[in-house]
């Protein structure tokens, strides 16, 4: 049997940093992992907008590549987004074109090592902008769901068939 876990990264502003959101992301891998009966205790992950990128860094560099099977990311600013030059905040800077963060998970020449990798992300992204940056290069399929609203992204019908068809085992 399948189980759930929706998690909400604190604070979820911009605050924070990105290693700091990903230790809560392994927290919650790791009792996610605690809780499974069976010969594969690996999960997968699904990160939206911010949290997509979060994953992304645990993966990286918070040694989730044995913990997970399997990673979607729904809009995820993994080049960057225009729209955080507009805040000063300190994980705000980590999404812009360019910043030290991403250059650095750019550089990695194995990212996923086994882990599955998925994208999906909508042309109309106002909030990832490029919205071409939320592609990440290695991943096994990408799909493009012409979603009108970024915050759409997690609540649209056809996003959630998408994502469900690729986290059956």
């Amino acid at each position: 049997m399948s189980k759930a876990i929706a998690i909400d990264l604190l604070p979820n502003d911009g605050r924070a940093i990105v290693p700091v959101l990903a230790a809560q992301v392994a927290h919650a891998v790791d009792e996610a992992i605690a809780s499974i009966d069976g010969d594969d205790p690996r999960v997968d992950v699904v990160g939206f907008s911010m949290g997509a990128l979060v994953t992304r860094y645990y993966l990286q560099r918070g040694g989730g590549k044995s913990r997970v099977r399997r990673f979607v990311s729904i809009s995820g600013p993994h080049a960057g987004t225009i729209n955080a030059l507009a805040l000063p905040f300190a994980g705000v800077r980590q999404m812009r074109p360019g910043s030290e963060l991403l250059r650095d998970l750019a550089s990695d020449p194995d990212p996923w090592g086994p882990v599955e990798v998925h994208t999906v992300w909508t042309p109309y992204d106002l909030m990832i902008l490029p919205a071409r940056s939320s592609k990440l290069p290695g991943a096994r399929s990408e799909r493009v769901i012409p979603v009108k609203m970024h915050r759409w992204m997690i609540t649209d019908p056809r996003v959630l068939d998408h994502v469900a068809s690729l986290l059956v085992p």
